[in-house]
């Protein structure tokens, strides 16, 4: 166990859902003197239990700690609290780690600053089980000097990122990285429904695929230099031959009673390039065709 005896062992949880609780209870078990606050105090117990001190107002618990990390159900739960701490986060750190976008992460840094205090945006990227190793990830965002301050304290908590000043940017990070793991979990599941379809065994295609998916990081990164530059090489090979394979894709997916929605979409953005006379350019090249 570490012991922390500095102004930086001192550490305020406000919230105590699954990812509030795991995080302060791990705060305890590595020596830092936690105070925790939950707007249903009796599940503050098991932390006090554990050597906790829990307050009874969500200021005194704000108090007694130069770093405030408030983990909370929504946006809506976070300004209720933070409207009734009353002057007390002056001279604090706030590290807000409840879910919310990246306007809200802005408009709480303004609220923290008008009140005297420091703000670190930071959003959570995996499960309670794994708080305190590296298998979850806090990207942060906002004040400088308080990531730099506390940062020993913050890597506490897993693997850690900056991104920079603004205070918006840890939730356009958090966001992203999910959106796209939303894209691509309902695409493997359309896939999936393809496949047993045709009578494949889903279970075995699954284990394929986790397999031949190690060819996508390179391109990923490929593509996302392309989209700086603007300078679109073939990538999947040209729009024109892509198209093509678009349209045996649906009429397979019709065939199957499968819903082919998102296939018909993404054809129709490559008929549109195409008929810019873009055809020779790669799949990376529909990026200019996805604004508003």
């Amino acid at each position: 166990m570490t012991t922390n005896d500095g102004p930086t062992g001192q550490v305020t949880v406000l919230g105590l859902g699954e990812m509030g609780s795991a995080i302060a209870r791990m705060f305890v078990e590595r020596g830092y003197r936690t105070t925790v606050w939950n707007r249903t105090a009796s599940k503050s117990a098991p932390l006090a239990d554990a050597g906790a001190t829990a307050a009874p107002t969500a200021a005194e618990a704000v108090a007694a700690s130069p770093l405030v990390v408030v983990c909370l159900l929504d946006g809506t739960a976070v300004d209720e609290v933070l409207g009734s701490l009353d002057g007390a986060v002056a001279g604090k750190t706030l590290v807000n780690l409840t879910s919310g976008s990246p306007a809200q992460g802005r408009v709480n840094e303004r609220w923290a600053n008008e009140q005297g205090a420091e703000y670190l945006d930071g959003k959570i990227m995996g499960d309670p089980p794994y708080v305190g190793t590296p298998n979850i990830m806090f990207p942060f965002s906002g004040s400088r000097g308080a990531f730099d301050a506390h940062e020993p304290t913050l890597r506490e908590l897993g693997t850690i990122s900056y991104h920079g000043e603004d205070a918006g940017l840890a939730a356009v990070e958090f966001l992203a990285q999910v959106a796209v793991s939303y894209e691509l979990l309902i695409g493997f599941l359309h896939t999936l429904r393809l496949v047993q379809a045709e009578g494949v065994d889903v279970a075995e295609f699954a284990e394929r695929i986790a397999g031949s998916i190690a060819v996508h990081p390179p391109l990923l990164t490929s593509m996302g230099k392309a989209v700086k530059s603007g300078d679109y090489g073939p990538d999947l090979g040209s729009l024109n031959v892509q198209a093509a394979l678009m349209d045996d894709m649906i009429s397979h997916r019709e065939s199957t009673g499968v819903e082919a929605l998102r296939m018909r979409e993404v054809k129709k953005l490559m008929d549109r390039r195409i008929a810019e006379g873009r055809g020779d350019q790669g799949f990376s090249s529909l990026f200019e065709l996805l604004a508003k």
